[in-house]
C-alpha cells in the first residue's frame, strides 16, 4: 500500500479518474467534498499527504494544523500555487508539488468558446429560440477574420490559444515578460510591449500566472488604454482583473464584452451549487446582470483528457515523494 492521501474539495467528475489512475500507484485515497480550511485541516490526521485544489486555503494557519496532523506532502492538483504560503511550508518542512500542465488545449479552447459565444450572442440566441423568439435584432457580431487579438502570456496555453486565433485568420499581438522569439516566428505572431497590446487589440485574452506583479494587471489605467468596445477574456486567475474597474467599463460600454472563467473571490462560490441561496457577493451579483458578460465557474480545465492527466501527474508526484525520488514538480520559493 502506498501513501495515505486525503483529497479535499473532491467532486464526482474527478474521483473516477483518480481511482482509475491509482490502480497503477496503489495509494490509499480518501475523498472529502468540503474545502480545506483551518477547521477542516484537522481531518488530515493520520494522512501523510493531502491533495488540494485551486480554491482550498493553504495559508499559514492551515499549514500549521496540517503539520501538526502529521502531513508531510501537499499535492496540488492544479498548475497555480498562489494560494499557498510557501514560506510557511518551507519553515514547516512541508513539501509542495503541483501539476504544471494537464492540457493546454482544454483552457485555450474554452477561452475561444467564450469569444465565439459572446461575439455571435449564442447565449442570447439560445434563450430566445427556446421561447419561440426568432428575431435577430441585437444579435449582430463581427468577423474574427482580420481582427487583432492581444494575448498576455505565451506559455503553453497562450501558444495554443494563438494557434487557434491564427486559424481564424486573426492578427496576434502578444506580451510576455520573458518572450521567446522562436515562438513568434513559428506561430506567426508579434511580441510587443503591454501598452501596444492594450491599445491595438479588438480582443484581449489573459494567460499569465497570478503573482504580486500581475495582481490587478487589468485595472482602470489599463482599461482606459483599450479600444472602445474591446472584448476581454480571462481564463487565467480572477485576481488578474480589478472587477470593480471592469464593471465601471462595462457600464459605460468601453468594454464591449467580457468572458470570465475565473473571479477574484471565487472560492466562496465556485465548484458548489448555490442555486438555492441568495448571492451575497454584491460585485459578483452586479457582474452577472450584464447580458454582454459570460461567466463560467472555472471549468476551462474540465475535459476528459485534462482530468486524466491531472490525476496521473498528481499520483506520480505523490509516488516520487514516497520513494524518495526527485520531485520534478516541486514548488519552491525563488
Amino acid at each position: 500500500m502506498g501513501m495515505k492521501v486525503l483529497v479535499y474539495d473532491s467532486h464526482h467528475y474527478e474521483k473516477d479518474n483518480f481511482l482509475a489512475s491509482n490502480a497503477n500507484f496503489n495509494h490509499e485515497l480518501s475523498f472529502y467534498e468540503g474545502k480545506l480550511n483551518v477547521s477542516s485541516a484537522s481531518m488530515a490526521k493520520g494522512h501523510e499527504c493531502i491533495c488540494a485544489f485551486v480554491n482550498d486555503n493553504l495559508k499559514a494557519d492551515v499549514l500549521k494544523v496540517l503539520s501538526e496532523m502529521g502531513v508531510k506532502l501537499i499535492a496540488l492538483r492544479s498548475a497555480g500555487f498562489n494560494h499557498v504560503d510557501l514560506e510557511m511550508a518551507k519553515e514547516l518542512n512541508l513539501k509542495v508539488v503541483r501539476v504544471p500542465e494537464y492540457s493546454p488545449y482544454s483552457v485555450a479552447e474554452h477561452a475561444f468558446a467564450l469569444i465565439l459565444t459572446l461575439n455571435r450572442k449564442i447565449h442570447r440566441a439560445y434563450n430566445r429560440v427556446r421561447e419561440g423568439n426568432f428575431s435577430l435584432d441585437g444579435l449582430v457580431g463581427f468577423d474574427l477574420h482580420g481582427k487583432t487579438i492581444g494575448v498576455l502570456g505565451t506559455g503553453k496555453i497562450g501558444r495554443v490559444f494563438i494557434q487557434i486565433a491564427k486559424g481564424f485568420g486573426c492578427e496576434v499581438l502578444a506580451f510576455d515578460a520573458n518572450p521567446v522569439a522562436d515562438y513568434a516566428v513559428k506561430l506567426g505572431f508579434k511580441y510587443v510591449e503591454l501598452d501596444e497590446v492594450l491599445t491595438k487589440s479588438d480582443v484581449i485574452s489573459l494567460h499569465i500566472p497570478l503573482n504580486t506583479q500581475t495582481h490587478h494587471l487589468i485595472n482602470k489605467a489599463a482599461i482606459d488604454k483599450m479600444k472602445d468596445g474591446v472584448m476581454l477574456i480571462n481564463t487565467g486567475r480572477g485576481g488578474l482583473v480589478d472587477t470593480k474597474a471592469l464593471i465601471d467599463a462595462l457600464k459605460t460600454g468601453h468594454i464591449g464584452a467580457a468572458g470570465l472563467d475565473v473571479y477574484e473571490e471565487e472560492e466562496k462560490y465556485f465548484f458548489q451549487d448555490h442555486s438555492g441561496s441568495a448571492l451575497s457577493d454584491d460585485v459578483l451579483a452586479r457582474l452577472m446582470t450584464f447580458s454582454n458578460v459570460l461567466l463560467t465557474g472555472h471549468q476551462g480545465f474540465l475535459t476528459k483528457e485534462a482530468l486524466g492527466n491531472i490525476a496521473c501527474t498528481t499520483l506520480e508526484n505523490i509516488s516520487a515523494f514516497e520513494k524518495g525520488r526527485k520531485l520534478v514538480n516541486e514548488v519552491t520559493i525563488n
